[in-house]
């Protein structure tokens, strides 16, 4: 395209040097030592995601006994813009289907390492201000979450009636992160480290005290004292 004054047209809607976003695959996998935000790192913009619960967050723990979880399969970055992606579709399934007091969905991994970029000008007569690979270390640009083989990046706690809409709220979220993620049911009781016929048992001896979206086992062991003023 031609300017009226018959230079060269600038392209519609963007600016000289004001490129879009980098795609993620630029800084999928994970290559030098953690870059977290600190007093000698400052200056990182606030990573996309804020709000890592979801539903009824505050349920009691015998109110959703069925937990499912999208596992990682490689070890890689995920970004915050990722994670906020997976949240807001898995939780939007969720809604729509079960409802919004039905279910607690979690978020798992933070994005605390800072990614960097090397800014280039792409503008006419940029070479005379570029200096190629001098002075290369890049400004603060996102942020990122370093996750392992097995890592767990979302975690959803329903009833069992909602198991099938758990499964595929995780399904649709899994779109939005690179590489391979696997679903898994998990044998514990929501997100307790209690296996269910465990959790069961324990209720039933009265040996279970709540603590928050979790529960504490009293001890068998101990001062007399203690179990004789229970």
């Amino acid at each position: 395209l031609l300017a009226p004054g018959g230079g060269q047209a600038l392209h519609r809607g963007r600016a000289p040097g004001n490129m879009g976003r980098r795609p993620a695959k630029c800084y999928r996998y994970q290559k030098n030592k953690a870059y977290p935000k600190s007093r000698y790192n400052r200056g990182v913009p606030d990573p996309k995601i804020r709000i890592f619960d979801a539903g009824r967050k505050k349920a009691p723990v015998d109110d959703f006994p069925c937990a499912c979880h999208l596992v990682s399969l490689e070890k890689e970055q995920v970004s915050s813009e990722a994670l906020e992606a997976a949240r807001i579709a898995c939780n939007k399934y969720m809604v729509k289907s079960v409802g919004k007091d039905a279910f607690h969905l979690r978020v798992r991994p933070h994005p605390f390492h800072v990614l960097r970029i090397n800014k280039m000008l792409s503008c006419a007569g940029a070479d005379r201000l570029q200096t190629g690979m001098r002075g290369a270390y890049g400004k603060s640009y996102g942020t990122a979450a370093r996750v392992n083989i097995g890592t767990i990046l979302l975690s959803v706690r329903t009833r069992d009636s909602a198991k099938a809409a758990c499964v595929e709220s995780l399904r649709r979220a899994k779109y939005k992160f690179p590489g391979r993620q696997a679903i898994l049911e998990s044998k514990n009781w929501g997100f307790t480290k209690l296996k269910r016929e465990v959790y069961k048992e324990l209720k039933a001896e009265d040996r279970l005290m709540p603590d928050g979206v979790n529960v504490k086992v009293k001890p068998t062991s101990g001062p007399l004292k203690v179990h004789l003023a229970a």
